[in-house]
């Protein structure tokens, strides 16, 4: 009996899988990225030469010239921030508030805003300057 040997051999590489690896990590990175909302307010912040970067993850409270506070995009009263406050540190991980104010605000609305702060719960609140919270 006689074998007859096979001199060609095709091989192939399937890179289906590859494939839907790369689509699936792109999937999760989309998903699990943040996006930064900044509020397109013209406010003037105070600079500071000890400035460092803000965290991207803080709840933002933003106070214009007028003294108007807003969060979220959405114009919120003095005595309702605590509240508000305290429902958004419920579902964030980073505990921390950042107060982006312009440098005319008068001390005592700032004061006031940041003590709302403090009692809805949060761990860290800082005032935001132009090198911190950047420009916009």
């Amino acid at each position: 009996m006689r074998f007859r040997e096979r001199t060609h051999h095709e091989q192939g590489v399937d890179i289906s899988p590859l494939i839907d690896m790369v689509f699936i990590l792109l999937i999760f990175f989309m998903v699990s990225t943040t996006f930064v909302k900044d509020m397109k307010l013209d406010l003037n912040r105070p600079s500071a030469s000890t400035a460092s970067a803000a965290s991207t993850k803080a709840i933002r409270l933003y106070i214009d010239n007028a003294g108007d506070v807003y969060l979220d995009g959405q114009p919120v009263r003095v005595w309702v921030i605590q509240s508000r406050v305290r429902d958004l540190l419920a579902s964030s991980a980073s505990g921390s508030v950042l107060v982006v104010t312009d440098d005319q605000v008068p001390a005592g609305r700032l004061v006031e805003v940041v003590d709302q702060a403090r009692r809805a719960g949060a761990q860290d609140v800082g005032v935001a300057t132009v090198d911190e919270a950047g420009a916009g």
